[in-house]
């Protein structure tokens, strides 16, 4: 009775990286999960030390129509929350997918923020993505160190945009924490970027993520976000590269007309770091 209480299940996963963030990926089409509560799953394959550990996990499912999509996603935080969208994820999934034959180099998939088109070449990815929705420019944000101007877009998750010129100094954790459950944003939050300018094509950019709940090394939607809120301020123009604190630069494509944001793409290298087996 004490063996077979201990007795775990083999789940086949991938591990994998965009820019920085890393992900678990798991091919549950066959409902090799079935049953199981896929928030506490995050939790714990996600957690540093303890498991494999990474920023979310990703779970590939059947589309609800094989006429519109290749697969469906669910995508977990590391604190077992459900998101929207990940754009660095998104990136990694596709990938995964075309590995695994699950979908064609060209490929769209589900997601709770919508349908994403991705095509995979060699090791980068271009997806995408859905319309960003929200835009709203120099809002005061009452924080303890005082107001701050933000600029607040959706683009697939909700994100807060500061402009900053000492980007290395600033304390990313505590005024992206402040940020992230601040009033302005309830009950969903948002996630914080601390922007630089270094050109009309390039930004630097640090991101406090939603979820995570702390600084990662780069946010595929965040970086999104940073070069659609330039551009909206007359500070950036197509196609944006934005370099990440993790060193590897995203470039952001798309047009602006008439103050509206249409083909919105994000590009950037999807890397398998390793492959194995779950026992839980």
């Amino acid at each position: 009775m004490l063996f077979a209480a201990t007795i775990m299940k083999k789940i086949p996963f991938a591990k994998m990286q965009g820019s920085g963030n890393d992900f678990i990926l798991i091919d549950n089409r066959r409902g090799i999960l079935k049953g199981r509560d896929l928030s506490a799953l995050a939790k714990t394959v996600c957690h540093r030390r303890f498991s494999v550990g990474a920023d979310g996990l990703i779970v590939i499912v059947p589309p609800s129509s094989r006429k519109t999509a290749n697969f469906k996603w669910r995508f977990f935080n590391a604190d077992g929350s459900e998101a929207e969208m990940c754009g660095n994820g998104s990136r990694c999934a596709a990938r995964f997918a075309m590995n695994r034959k699950i979908a064609p180099k060209k490929m769209a998939f589900e997601t709770l923020a919508g349908l994403i088109h991705a095509e995979v070449k060699r090791e980068r990815v271009r997806v995408q993505l859905t319309d960003a929705s929200g835009l709203r420019l120099n809002m005061s944000v009452p924080l303890s160190s005082g107001i701050r101007t933000g600029h607040f877009i959706n683009t697939g998750v909700p994100h807060l945009v500061y402009f900053t010129e000492i980007l290395d100094a600033e304390n990313v954790e505590a005024v992206g924490r402040e940020t992230r459950y601040h009033d302005l944003f309830l009950p969903a939050g948002t996630n914080v970027n601390f922007v630089s300018v270094k050109g009309p094509r390039k930004l630097r950019l640090r991101t406090y993520e939603r979820g995570v709940e702390g600084e990662t090394l780069a946010c595929g939607t965040g970086a999104v976000a940073a070069a659609l809120v330039a551009a909206a301020l007359g500070s950036a123009s197509s196609p944006v590269e934005v370099l990440t604190k993790g060193g590897e630069t995203l470039i952001i494509s798309f047009t602006l007309k008439n103050g509206m944001f249409a083909g919105i793409e994000l590009d950037g290298e999807a890397q398998v770091i390793c492959e194995g087996d779950l026992f839980l």
